[in-house]
């Protein structure tokens, strides 16, 4: 499996992102220049200039036409995906974290960052078709008493809005009222990522207590617990097969201190199931901060401290592979069925 590389940042990734179909590649990163990709070839289709900080989020709407991003230069971005043209900027106070297209791309919502006596919190703003009728005035201001969000993420149906924070707390608001409905302490640490299945009935979050965890999306209760023994950036659920993907790595201060070979920079498969590790893909010099699976299942996306992001297209054997455990089950069901 030899994968693409793209390298068209000069300073660690942040996010990446492949769009509903799956032929494009969005990334960000600590330099201030959002950029989309062919994802069969790596090519680079272009950049999005405006921002003046670390980009730390994005997300694509359902059509693929506009491309939301939030930075530490105080504001978040809408975009002609096509174009490259700034269409909309929202001025805020502090950084923005997280951003989120709501479901149908009508609404949006941006987190933004608890520093100088600012509180986090999270925006809920319209998104006009026209992008003359936009305006900067929001539908919902939900002020988070407590520590920051670091991540953000719209339920089923744009029914509540489900935050990971500083503390390992995961939240769940009602996208209407900005009331908190339930809250559990998922992790011990910072939560790192935090992304959907497909059908949103659950999530996998990532943190830096070198655990990822399935949750139940209603109900917030743990499913599956996955331990490393490093911290996890990030984490991806295939949307073909009983697969994780987790990324992560050593503070990127102390690599240079420590013997490099025990980096742990791989990104290391999992059976979801079963919980157990399944395989390892080597690559990148530095910890894998953000992860994506391709939409369709037949691969994934890597960005990390170096920044590189690695695309990959697994082989046939990816695809004819079984788990020893799932092999005795389907024995087993044979027999029973004979």
């Amino acid at each position: 499996m030899r994968p693409i590389l793209l390298h068209g940042h000069i300073r660690s990734l942040t996010r990446v992102k492949y769009n509903r179909e799956g032929d494009l590649i969005f990334s960000v990163s600590k330099d201030n220049k959002p950029n989309v990709w062919y994802s069969h070839n790596g090519e680079r289709l272009g950049s999005y200039h405006g921002h003046n900080g670390t980009v730390w989020d994005l997300d694509i709407s359902f059509d693929s036409k506009r491309l939301l991003t939030g930075s530490a230069d105080s504001s978040a971005r809408l975009w002609d995906v096509q174009t490259g043209k700034e269409l909309f900027k929202w001025n805020t106070n502090t950084a923005v974290r997280a951003v989120a297209f709501a479901q149908g791309d009508k609404k949006a919502l941006y987190v933004t960052d608890a520093v100088m006596g600012q509180k986090s919190t999270i925006w809920v703003v319209p998104v006009e078709d026209n992008v003359e009728d936009q305006t900067d005035e929001f539908m919902l201001k939900i002020t988070i008493d407590g520590p920051k969000a670091t991540v953000a993420e719209w339920g089923n149906l744009n029914k509540t809005i489900i935050t990971g924070h500083d503390d390992g707390t995961i939240t769940v608001w009602d996208a209407e009222t900005g009331e908190r409905i339930k809250e559990h302490r998922t992790h011990e640490s910072t939560i790192t990522d935090l992304q959907f299945t497909k059908n949103r009935a659950t999530f996998i979050s990532s943190s830096k207590d070198c655990t990822a965890k399935i949750s139940d999306a209603k109900t917030l209760k743990i499913m599956k617990v996955f331990t490393t023994e490093r911290p996890v950036n990030s984490a991806s659920i295939s949307p073909i097969k009983p697969h994780i993907v987790l990324g992560g790595g050593q503070e990127a201060m102390s690599v240079t201190t420590t013997d490099q070979r025990h980096g742990k920079f791989e990104a290391r498969f999992y059976h979801l199931v079963f919980e157990e590790e399944i395989g390892r893909v080597k690559g990148h010099f530095g910890p894998i901060n953000t992860l994506a699976f391709h939409p369709d299942g037949t691969g994934y996306a890597s960005g990390a401290e170096d920044g590189f992001i690695r695309v990959h297209h697994f082989d046939d054997d990816y695809f004819n592979f079984k788990y020893a455990e799932e092999e005795m089950i389907e024995k087993e069901a044979v027999k029973s069925a004979a």
